[in-house]
């Protein structure tokens, strides 16, 4: 068996990985130039965690990143909402990574290299055309830099290249844009003084804004000090329509944009939002957007993973996870049934319906749910958490998006 996969990002590449350890034979073929280590901090969340553990990279991201301990919820106040152990330290088998996302690129990148070879990586490879017929898969791409056209042929094709996924236009030509929220978020990352123990994440604000604080790397000759990303999710229109600049994790961030939604009113204590934007120079806006679910990923020896199947809000740690949760379902439906056509409608069958149940659920707000609801009984704050939100309600919006996202820890440890 030969499969092509479409799209050199971390759902193209943890693909790779996972079927050559399968002994099937691949290649992976991106539209940019050059694969560089891009962007700012991502979470991973212990079922994906659990899946690169199997492919024996967990060494190489604890080297990039950081174990997470502990997830603090709080009002744009300070207080606390709610907050949980993460991880080894709530029970997992294995940790929550807070990593750069240009480092994890980095570490599977090294891995796809060392593993299946350079040859199997093609650079500067854009997708024009897909065609299937007596039971193999034809992708026709052109090359920039060359000019020229190329052809390759395989028993079956995956399409990893993400929100503006050229193979789900071919199946949908009428879907149009990704979807806008009328939320921006802007992120940045930044040496920064240790909070805490220097393993804690805090999502803090509400309906109106919110703001993200997590390490993200820990140099052992700045010991004072941790790579600490930030982000600042903020409404800036109730309208319908497109979003002001195209959907790109690396466009400039402007900093009188995401400061305006933070100044003076956040008194979160350990960090002043405003004073930790302003310090970071560079950092990225990228509108809030995703997709509607669709009626179907797999059409013949044609198959979608990732942000290409399923994009969703940047809210509960998902977005990353879901595709390294796709590489391995796939995998898995391809070693047990080796027709591949077969297998990629069992792979959707068994992915599609819980990812469109996430997607709906982070245009909720995922279990940020919890402060949103905080924040609309208690703008002002509040004496008593209790009085504002009982713990039972506040679990069933932070456990229950977990166990509907497959990441509880009784889900984790019996996989």
């Amino acid at each position: 068996m030969k499969l092509l996969i479409i799209g050199g990002g971390i759902g193209g590449l943890t693909t790779a990985l996972s079927l050559n350890r399968a002994g099937i034979d691949i290649e992976v073929f991106e539209q940019s130039q050059e694969l560089r280590e891009l962007g700012v901090g991502i979470n991973l969340l212990p079922h994906a965690v659990k899946e690169l553990a199997g492919l024996d990279l967990l060494p190489a991201l604890d080297e990039a990143g950081i174990r997470t301990r502990e997830l603090i919820y709080l009002n744009r106040h300070g207080q606390a909402v709610w907050r949980e152990l993460r991880g080894l330290d709530a029970g997992y088998e294995v940790p929550q990574l807070s990593i750069h996302r240009g480092k994890l690129h980095g570490v599977l990148l090294r891995a796809v290299m060392e593993r299946l070879g350079p040859s199997r990586l093609h650079t500067d490879r854009r997708l024009v055309d897909v065609e299937e017929r007596d039971g193999r898969v034809t992708a026709k791409f052109e090359s920039r830099a060359a000019g020229g056209r190329f052809t390759a042929t395989g028993d079956g094709l995956i399409g990893a290249d993400g929100i503006h996924s050229r193979v789900r236009g071919f199946f949908y030509p009428d879907e149009g844009p990704p979807r806008w929220s009328g939320i921006m978020l802007w992120r940045g990352a930044l040496n920064w003084p240790v909070h805490e123990d220097g393993r804690t994440m805090v999502i803090a604000g509400g309906n109106a804004a919110k703001f993200v604080f997590y390490p993200i790397h820990f140099d052992k000759t700045r010991p004072d000090q941790r790579l600490t990303n930030w982000a600042v999710m903020a409404r800036i229109t109730d309208n319908e329509g497109p979003p002001p600049r195209r959907e790109d994790w690396n466009s400039l961030g402007r900093l009188e944009d995401a400061r305006a939604f933070v100044e003076g009113s956040f008194r979160l204590g350990f960090v002043d939002p405003a004073e930790i934007i302003t310090a970071t120079g560079t950092f990225y806006e990228y509108p809030n957007c995703d997709r509607d679910p669709v009626s179907c990923w797999s059409f013949g020896r044609v198959t979608l993973l990732g942000d290409a199947a399923h994009p969703m809000y940047p809210v509960g740690s998902n977005g990353a996870s879901q595709a390294i949760l796709d590489a391995a379902a796939l995998t898995r439906h391809l070693t047990a049934t080796p027709e591949v056509a077969a297998a990629f409608t069992a792979y959707d069958a068994e992915r599609r319906p819980m990812t469109a149940d996430i997607v709906r659920n982070n245009r909720r707000g995922g279990p940020e749910g919890v402060i949103d609801l905080v924040e609309a009984r208690a703008p002002h704050g509040f004496d008593d958490i209790e009085t504002v939100a009982s713990h039972a309600e506040r679990e069933a919006i932070v456990k229950g998006y977990a166990s509907m996202a497959g990441y509880s820890r009784e889900q984790v440890n019996r996989r």
